[in-house]
């Protein structure tokens, strides 16, 4: 009789764990459960940074699924879950976020280094073309280079 009561208890508990990893979402048309399953797919966890609400485990994710199986079954359109879940948790929740002035950092940053370093690149080079300009190799220069070299050469030749 022990060994039942164990066994059935065990049973209970493990079937109580297993129910809770299941989330049942009913609806009633069909494009109601497709726009809940494109939602859970678009739209990012703000816990867990890169997964969608779909995808996580977290208790915001689950709260986050819940709020918008809530609004689909309203009635709410794609677009107001997507702005109500903005006005909340910012455009962090979307994979995609517009270009607004706050983001145009992001966005603008990297084409301005590259742009900036480019910059300095062609003026650099355009200032050393000029330095090899204004140091023409003249009738002067050569003269004195073979007075070194000969100059040299003795000195070679002495020792």
């Amino acid at each position: 009789m022990k060994k039942w009561i164990i066994a059935l208890f065990a049973a209970m508990t493990f079937s109580m764990a297993a129910h809770a990893t299941i989330e049942v979402y009913e609806f009633e048309t069909l494009q109601q459960e497709q726009q809940f399953k494109e939602l859970g797919n678009t739209l990012r966890c703000p816990k867990c940074q890169n997964n969608t609400i779909a995808d996580s485990n977290a208790e915001l994710a689950q709260d986050l699924r819940h709020k918008v199986y809530e609004m689909t079954k309203e009635g709410k359109s794609k677009d107001e879950i997507v702005d109500y879940m903005i006005a909340r948790y910012g455009n962090f929740v979307t994979y995609n976020p517009p270009f607004t002035l706050a983001t145009s950092i992001l966005w603008l940053g990297p084409l301005a280094v590259v742009l900036l370093g480019f910059g300095v690149i062609v003026v650099r080079s355009r200032k050393s073309k000029q330095i090899a300009k204004d140091d023409k190799w003249d009738q002067d220069k050569e003269q004195r280079l073979k007075a070194l070299l000969d100059e040299e050469k003795n000195d070679g030749d002495k020792q």
